[in-house]
């Protein structure tokens, strides 16, 4: 169940030894689009690595052993083409030092960054993280130096909101990156969120 202020989420539990183990939030991000892609509900699965397993306090050992928690996914969809899922993050951007960026994060970290700090990736919301184009490279740089103890907003020239759905158009194609995989260019990005997705051990 979708978790809510105040309340527990997660049990203790240690990986089952026969259950499927991936180490990154692509080999993740891979799982979930198998089952999707073919009307299938996602299997269990330990989550040893990644920006979405160390949002869950996991994330620090070859074999899952603190927690089995229920995640949300995120379905994306690249302008018109099919959907794809995303576990983490989605990233439309032309560069880092330049231009718009727009993040969709369903865990609260994109690498060393604490791009998102009030992100929980069951709450059935997605934190959109936007850099106004017209952020200059000295400011960039000072964001994201921020960005690692997640002190980067507020900024006026940075946006974050909290949302179920997220719809972006953009002036020129940016290009896409689904936890960490280029997945082509956009003009129009739609991202929403799939509660209560599937449970993992991390």
């Amino acid at each position: 169940m979708t978790i809510r202020r105040g309340e527990p989420w997660g049990d203790a539990a240690v990986c089952p030894t026969d259950l499927k183990v991936v180490a990154s939030d692509s080999d993740l991000r891979e799982w979930v689009v198998w089952h999707r892609s073919r009307g299938q509900s996602i299997g269990d699965v330990g989550v040893s690595g990644g920006d979405l397993a160390r949002t869950c306090g996991g994330g620090t050992g070859a074999h899952p052993s603190s927690a089995r928690v229920t995640l949300d996914v995120m379905q994306v969809i690249i302008d018109d083409a099919g959907p794809t899922w995303g576990v983490a993050h989605v990233v439309a951007r032309r560069g880092w030092l330049r231009d718009e960026i727009a993040m969709v994060m369903n865990a609260q970290f994109l690498g060393a960054y604490d791009v998102a700090p009030r992100s929980h990736p069951n709450d059935g919301k997605l934190d959109a993280v936007r850099v106004d184009a017209s952020m200059g490279w000295r400011d960039r740089l000072q964001a994201r130096r921020r960005a690692r103890t997640g002190t980067h907003v507020p900024h006026p020239l940075l946006s974050a909101q909290s949302l179920a759905d997220v719809d972006l158009r953009f002036d020129r194609p940016m290009v896409v990156w689904v936890d960490g995989v280029r997945c082509g260019a956009a003009l129009r990005l739609r991202v929403s969120v799939e509660p209560d997705a599937f449970t993992a051990y991390v």
